[in-house]
């Protein structure tokens, strides 16, 4: 008896792993078919840890930065649209490496006349042309702007050598600057500002025609110290117009000489409220300070209309100071109405600030500040408690800009004060995006030059997610039982872009100056990513704790993506080398499909594929011992669209006489007979690995709803088959029923196929309903 059941046992075991070996492997001819490479560790795309950076994706015990201080003069010509400035930098060497030169960064060169930006694009005859662009682009000069540099010279006022090459100044020191040292230098410039809404440029002014007035939203205007790190040394790649900014933290002095009757705000805390408000805008903002459920108005419209009518030849200066930021922004005009409402964050309080000309309102004065204090909530029960004192949304024509504390969005309404959805929806999210860029980028300090992604594309998830949450604080402002209509985010949304052509698609993981469309692939794709990552993947708890602790680990500092990668797989031990790999790392898409299904009853004879296994070996049947066997029905049982209808309805033989002859009467009652054996075979086309979600639709009306980990596919990544067994007669199958893996082609997706309807019906039933 022992030598029947050893030969059995042989037997099986070199049977079993056969049919693993079959199942798992196949010949070279097939390539593809056994791919590990989906699944391989990312060891060959990541830099090996080290001291600075761990293989934690937390900051090593020599984790270093730079620190830039700023002290600025800057004077605005209103009636000529320039700008004066001069500035002394100190900046703290805190690298192990003596730098015998400092870059600084002239992003404003990128608009000067000989600019080689505007001529990086090929271009041919285009579709057609609005005749503001056509001027622009065939009958007028190109715009004179770009930094003219008066001086650069040492803390004595000794003239230092520097040489320009287009975005980027290198300035030579006398000797090398030593690690732990600091080195101060100041810098004269002045240029010409210009208009915003030519060309969307980041940063500039409207002008109103119809009363005269410019309304200045007004960054990048100042020579700014580029990012020398552990990972690129300088960050010096020039500044095209796609990749952002790579900055390092400082204190900022900033003192503003503007016309006397403007309206001015910007980063960081105003110094002399006093001399810049009058007594009425104190009491005002007083109040504001206490006032946590609605805004109040510290300019009111009937004073931004009669301001508009001033033009003052006087001037004041508002003098802002800023600890531990990454850059400065202001704006300033005559024209602004101005609100302001606090926030309740942990112990502080922190205020949410709207500056917008007439031509906002109703629509911003009813949304803007309230947008502010919710992203300033949600974004903080997400990540870390906001940590500056203010948050500010400043109206601007075709805008969505950010930098500390400040921002400029769209959203305007009609002439008539009417406005439309698409414009109401349109500005709550550019609100949304902009003001949490203060946390993405503006203090998880990523390098926007190399990785546009890094900032935004986390901060499109974060929006997303404080978007749906907005609906939810603010239900009287969407469509009643109505989910907030967020843009990005949403699986769907990102399925138009994955399935197209893969010719203009880039990876994730590209330089923003290098692909075709930065919006879905720097914002739209990896927000969905993400999405998918906390919803589907990981699951809340998991992704919400691993997103916060990189948060926490990276806030003011300059995190890298492997250091993202690594946190979050760190905080969490789920392995996601293969989700980084085909989202990030490859233009791979998510197509899931039914390839087939076949039936199978219970047998006590060797089934086909048994019988094979033995006569290719030369074992005879009589040498096995007792077996359960599946055995295929006909070819019938093989479904395809056609044959749906024919799938047989034979019930499969008693288990008993094969299982249950040494169980008790109470252990034959526990189980459940299947009665109903099926080899379910799904397959990817798409090639992006993703979690198999499948709903079963039994005869009896149950539904079964079975997720099978990605890891389902790390033997084979073209196809896989499941053996499903049931009391009752399976009916339908149905993969990703809530639509929640981005999946590019749903129309493979179930199994009996669903009919598609026709382009034909579809135009009849529209017809109908006319």
């Amino acid at each position: 008896m022992k030598r029947v059941k050893y030969a059995f046992a042989s037997i099986l075991f070199l049977f079993t792993a056969v049919t693993f070996a079959q199942e798992t492997m196949t010949k070279e001819k097939e390539p593809g078919h056994y791919n590990q490479s989906k699944f391989k560790q990312l060891y060959e795309e990541f830099s090996t840890p080290n001291t600075y950076r761990s293989a934690s994706g937390a900051p090593g015990p020599d984790y270093y930065q730079q620190q830039a201080d700023y002290v600025m003069d800057i004077r605005l010509d209103d009636k000529n649209a320039k700008l004066f400035g001069e500035e002394t930098i100190t900046y703290t060497n805190n690298s192990p490496d003596d730098l015998e030169y400092l870059w600084v960064q002239l992003d404003q060169n990128v608009r000067a006349k000989d600019s080689k930006a505007a001529l990086k694009n090929g271009s041919g005859i285009s579709l057609g042309d609005s005749p503001e662009k056509f001027v622009g682009n065939f009958m007028t000069e190109p715009f004179d702007g770009g930094f003219n540099i008066d001086y650069v010279k040492d803390d004595s006022g000794k003239a230092l050598p520097y040489t320009i090459n287009f975005t980027m100044m290198r300035v030579d020191l006398p000797t090398p600057l030593k690690s732990g040292d600091k080195y101060a230098f100041k810098i004269k410039w002045n240029y010409n500002i210009p208009d915003h809404t030519i060309n969307r440029a980041r940063s500039g002014y409207e002008y109103f025609a119809e009363d005269g007035n410019r309304a200045y939203v007004i960054a990048q205007f100042f020579p700014r110290m580029a990012v020398y790190n552990d990972v690129e040394g300088w960050q010096n790649h020039q500044f095209w117009g796609n990749g952002e900014f790579a900055l390092p933290f400082g204190d900022y002095e900033v003192n503003i000489t503007v016309p006397a009757d403007h309206i001015l705000d910007g980063t960081g805390v105003l110094q002399n409220r006093k001399e810049v408000y009058s007594k009425e805008m104190m009491a005002r903002y007083e109040k504001a300070k206490k006032s946590y459920d609605k805004p109040v108005i510290i300019v009111s419209q009937a004073e931004a209309e009669a301001a508009e009518k001033g033009f003052s030849d006087k001037a004041k200066t508002w003098k802002l100071k800023a600890e531990n930021v990454r850059d400065f922004g202001f704006a300033t005009s005559r024209k602004f109405i101005w609100d302001m409402q606090a926030v309740k964050l942990g112990n502080r309080d922190v205020m949410a600030v709207s500056m917008y000309p007439k031509e906002g309102n109703p629509l911003w004065e009813e949304y803007s500040t309230k947008a502010v204090a919710h992203t300033l909530k949600s974004y903080s029960s997400h990540t870390f408690d906001y940590p500056y004192p203010k948050a500010i949304s400043v109206h601007a024509k075709r805008q969505g800009m950010e930098y500390p504390m400040i921002c400029w969005n769209y959203g305007r309404p009609n002439k008539d004060g009417s406005y439309s959805d698409r414009t109401k929806y349109g500005m709550i999210s550019v609100i949304i995006h902009e003001v949490g860029h203060n946390f993405f980028p503006m203090i998880v300090n990523s390098d926007e030059r190399q990785w546009g992604w890094m900032d935004e594309g986390l901060d499109t998830f974060m929006q997303y997610m404080a978007e749906q949450e907005f609906g939810e604080a603010y239900p009287e402002a969407i469509a009643p039982n109505a989910k907030y209509p967020s843009r990005r985010g949403d699986p769907a949304k990102i399925v138009p872009y994955m399935s197209g052509d893969q010719s203009t698609i880039a990876p994730i993981m590209s330089n923003p100056e290098n692909v075709f469309q930065l919006g879905p692939n720097a914002y739209g794709k990896p927000a969905t990513a993400l999405n998918i990552l906390r919803e589907t993947v990981m699951g809340r708890e998991l992704f919400d704790h691993a997103f916060k602790t990189y948060s926490h680990r990276w806030k003011f500092k300059h995190p890298t993506p492997e250091d993202f990668f690594r946190t979050m797989e760190d905080a969490s031990a789920v392995d996601l080398d293969w989700y980084w790999r085909g989202w990030f790392y490859t233009t791979d898409y998510v197509d899931m499909a039914v390839k087939d299904i076949k039936k199978y009853y219970v047998s006590d004879q060797p089934n086909k594929k048994m019988k094979a296994y033995l006569a290719e070996r030369g074992i005879p049947e009589s040498n096995l011992p007792p077996m359960v066997y599946l055995e295929e029905y006909d070819d019938a049982g093989m479904v395809s669209p056609e044959l749906k209808n024919n799938l047989p309805s034979e019930t499969s033989k008693t288990l008993k006489e094969f299982m249950m002859d040494n169980m008790t009467a109470a252990e034959r009652a526990a189980i459940k007979e299947p009665k109903y054996f099926y080899e379910v075979t799904y397959n990817s086309p798409g090639g992006l690995p993703m979690p198999l979600i499948v709903e079963y639709t039994y005869a009896d009306g149950s539904v079964k709803n079975v997720t099978y980990p990605p890891e389902i596919w790390r033997k084979n990544s073209k196809e896989v088959s499941m053996v499903i067994s049931s009391t009752s007669e399976l009916k339908g199958i149905q993969i990703d029923p809530k639509m929640e893996t981005a999946d590019i082609d749903t129309t493979n997706n179930s199994w009996p196929k669903k009919e598609q309807e026709s382009d034909f019906d579809k135009m009849k039933e529209g017809i109908k309903g006319e």
